[in-house]
């Protein structure tokens, strides 16, 4: 059975940080780009950061660069986004999702995942 498992989302004031967890199961976690995705109420789903399982590299959106630093254990198969610098425009239900073959054209487009977390909320006051 294929399961991802975010943690670490919570509460924190603007310009702290956070550590999202995701730990994956269920597929060979080398032949799988990582993906985190946020969704905020009323807003669509949006990427935030990928990483390539089998060579690390790594891709951040705009919005998040030099402030969200995406990370991968293999030996854990776990996938983690540093975030720090937080804005409350941040505050949103944060997705780790595993996709194959992504093209660089299309790593924000989630229907290009094949397997989704449950998500986990990361809300931000200001």
């Amino acid at each position: 059975e294929v399961q991802l498992v975010e943690s670490g989302g919570g509460l924190v004031q603007a310009g702290g940080s956070l550590r999202l967890s995701c730990a994956a199961s269920g597929f060979t976690f080398d032949d799988y780009a990582i993906g985190w995705f946020r969704q905020a109420p009323g807003k669509e789903r949006e990427g935030v950061s990928c990483i390539s399982s089998s060579d690390g590299s790594t891709y951040y959106a705009d919005s998040v660069k030099g402030r969200f630093t995406i990370s991968s254990d293999n030996a854990k198969n776990t996938v983690y986004l540093q975030m720090n610098s937080l804005k409350p425009e941040d505050t949103a239900v944060y997705y780790c999702a595993a996709g194959s073959n992504l093209l660089l054209l299309r790593l924000w487009v989630p229907t290009e995942y094949d397997y989704w977390g449950q998500g986990t909320q990361v809300t931000v006051s200001s």
